[in-house]
């Protein structure tokens, strides 16, 4: 029985099941079936194919990552034949092959620790030889002395004190030890000296003007991690931040009562290590009282400054965006500031052109801000994570998944809470308790809806021009305004992406915006159209490299052109299948159509029924209103404003055992019990009727 080399409970081996995640093993094996699937393994890469890379596990074990697991493609991932990965091993067949997955981590001092998978030795899961330990201990940054030879005449001066009588020694060795417990005058005003010679303070963004050089570096950490040598403290300061390696024993953790959030004063050497600057930690000390007052308030002062947006000019003339400026101001130094906290910025939003063209304006402001702040190599897949939304709505569902991830990573990484942004969702009564359990976590919130909101959520930020009197906006030309106030350098690449979200009607202003780049107005529909497919497909995931081809990728148009086409020919298909089957009626001089979506379209086909819905609205203009019926949900299509939550009210109130309840503001949806569809249609039908009236 041993003890877990980060937690120190007891277990077999040296790392617990709970921690086994967070390292990274050498294997030793010769076997397929001696690897340990769920474990993370360092390899080799072997060689490239079409369907994916291979990876050498150890000197006698070949696995094959598919580039299915890569977060992106393959040739974005800058690999080489040779170089060393990280790769977790998720199956092994019984035909001994090796199915391997990705690891977003892929430099040993994101592991927590470094382990050996040893079939042969006592378990599969121990300390690396005593060799290799003092080697991770140099690499920590713990001092190795260098071999050096004595001169000849210190080693016959060595011979010759060894051949001495022992009453010569001791004479020698009596003043010595008197020496020693009775410094003398200069003994003390060297000792003085030294503690005088603590260095003056370095701002972290300055450091690298001081490689080699004894400095002290101030701020807060933002986490500490344990390797298999040293722990690593990641240190912010008002100007950047800095890993600071501290050792004491290999795998043992360093200053253990210092956690994230503390404040801290560290001293050691500026380092470069695999091209990044490092502290070599030699004393660390938690700040107090006035010192740490001091440290905050100027943390505090330059983060006020830094993260307030360098531009507040709106990307085109909309009266609408222009009445909740104040608003984006606050929502993007909201964003600002968590990157220069380190805290990770969540973007949550809803699976929807509108969606995506939000959310990914705001990912693409991000990233380069996110690059030039933090040193590490996968800081842009660690601070920031575009989630798509199933629903309109930001749920509990939702949040009780994110409060996970969330918490797990505080525990076992000692990450910071990220800020939620809630993007087309998170403005409305439906997500107050969602909303409310990311509070209950000291949790942030920012929510941007072009619709309509009822501000019932209780996002610290909300961005809503219809609660500011105005009508709605598009949320994708309004997450589009926001990226350009959380980074100005990418406003260009911005330009074209307000016009990408509208289906028609685009105003003349985002046109206008949009000519000033290469992107014809046909090719903007072709982005759009694509963009929706790619919306429905895998709606769960972010896809950011394939997303970002399509939206800024280079003058080749055939990806754009590919897709666009599926587009249109699994719309038009849905389409025709469903016109023949619109229920027209009249109702006190409103013309109506229904559509039974379950009955006349193929369930679980692209696109999904508010897509059909808003496209057969388009294209019928014999009819004022379209209502869709699917499930035991109702959705309202109407050239009128027709208010839905309002007519979902008074249903509820008329079939008070329908279980009517209107989900969403005044362009949300019905829900109802299946078994009183009938009825409620008709209510439905009658109550818009007397609303248009």
């Amino acid at each position: 029985m041993g003890t877990c080399i980060i937690c120190g409970s007891s277990t077999d081996g040296r790392v617990c099941d709970t921690h086994e995640e967070d390292v990274a093993f050498e294997f030793r094996g010769d076997s397929p079936d001696e690897l340990t699937p769920g474990r993370y393994y360092q390899g080799t890469i072997d060689g490239f194919a079409d369907f994916g890379v291979f990876v050498d596990i150890g000197d006698s074990v070949t696995g094959l990552l598919h580039r299915s697991e890569v977060p992106g493609r393959l040739e974005s991932l800058g690999w080489d034949a040779g170089d060393e990965v990280y790769v977790q091993v998720t199956d092994v067949h019984d035909n001994e092959n090796v199915d391997l997955g990705w690891s977003i981590r892929q430099d040993d001092r994101d592991f927590r620790g470094h382990l050996v998978d040893d079939p042969h030795a006592e378990s599969d899961a121990e300390l690396p030889d005593e060799e290799e330990e003092e080697t991770s201990t140099a690499d920590g940054g713990t001092p190795v002395p260098e071999e050096t030879e004595e001169p000849a005449e210190a080693e016959a001066e060595s011979e010759s004190a060894d051949d001495a009588e022992p009453e010569a020694a001791e004479p020698e060795a009596a003043e010595k030890h008197e020496t020693e417990d009775e410094p003398t005058t200069d003994d003390a005003a060297a000792e003085a000296s030294d503690a005088d010679d603590e260095p003056a303070r370095v701002p972290i963004a300055d450091l690298d003007d001081h490689v080699d050089e004894r400095v002290a570096v101030e701020g807060e950490v933002a986490n500490a991690r344990q390797t298999s040598g040293p722990t690593v403290f990641e240190l912010a300061d008002e100007t950047g931040a800095v890993d600071c390696a501290a050792f004491v024993e290999a795998g043992v953790r360093a200053y253990p009562e210092v956690e994230a959030g503390a404040v801290v004063r560290i001293v050691g050497e500026v380092e470069r290590r695999r091209g990044e600057l490092q502290v070599e930690t030699e004393d660390l000390r938690v700040l107090d009282g006035a010192d740490a007052q001091a440290v905050e308030a100027r943390m505090e002062d330059a983060l006020t400054e830094r993260a307030a947006p360098e531009t507040t000019d709106l990307l085109a003339a909309d009266d609408a965006v222009e009445a909740v400026t104040d608003d984006l101001v606050d929502a993007a130094t909201a964003i600002r500031r968590a990157v220069v906290e380190a805290r990770p910025v969540i973007v949550r939003h809803t699976a929807t052109v509108e969606g995506y063209v939000a959310g990914t304006a705001i990912e693409r402001a991000l990233l380069p801000l996110i690059r030039d702040e933090h040193a590490r190599e996968d800081a842009e897949y660690h601070y920031v994570d575009r989630r798509p939304l199933d629903d309109a709505f930001y749920t509990i569902d939702d949040a009780t998944g994110d409060v996970t991830s969330m918490l797990e990573a505080a525990e076992r990484h000692d990450e910071k809470h990220p800020l939620f942004v809630l993007v087309g969702a998170g403005s409305t009564s439906e997500s107050t308790d969602a909303i409310d359990l990311l509070d209950i976590y000291d949790a942030d919130t920012v929510a941007i809806d072009g619709g309509y909101t009822d501000d019932a959520a209780g996002a610290d930020v909300l961005v809503s021009p219809t609660e500011a009197g105005e009508n709605p906006v598009n949320t994708g030309a309004l997450g589009s305004q926001l990226a350009a106030f959380v980074n100005d350098d990418v406003r260009e690449d911005l330009y074209h992406l307000p016009a990408v979200a509208y289906w028609a009607n685009t105003p003349e202003a985002y046109a206008d915006l949009a000519a000033q780049t290469h992107y014809s107005p046909d090719t903007l529909a072709d982005l759009r159209d694509a963009i929706a497919l790619e919306a429905f497909y895998q709606s769960y995931e972010d896809k950011r490299e394939l997303i970002s081809d399509l939206l800024w990728g280079e003058a080749d148009d055939s990806l754009i052109e590919h897709v666009s086409e599926q587009f249109r020919e699994r719309l038009e298909t849905e389409v025709s299948t469903a016109e023949p089957h619109l229920d027209v009626r009249g109702q006190d001089g409103v013309a109506f159509e229904t559509l039974d979506v379950d009955a006349y379209t193929h369930e679980y086909d692209f696109p999904p029924v508010d897509l059909l819905l808003d496209e057969l609205y388009r294209r019928r203009d014999r009819a004022d209103v379209l209502v869709g019926v699917s499930g035991d949900e109702i959705r309202v299509r109407s050239g009128d404003a027709v208010d839905v939550r309002a007519v979902g009210e008074t249903v509820a109130d008329e079939l008070t055992e329908a279980g009517v309840e209107p989900r969403g503001a005044r362009d949300g949806r019905i829900e109802f019990l299946s078994g009183e569809k009938d009825a409620v249609v008709d209510a439905v039908v009658d109550a818009i009727a007397d609303q248009l009236a």
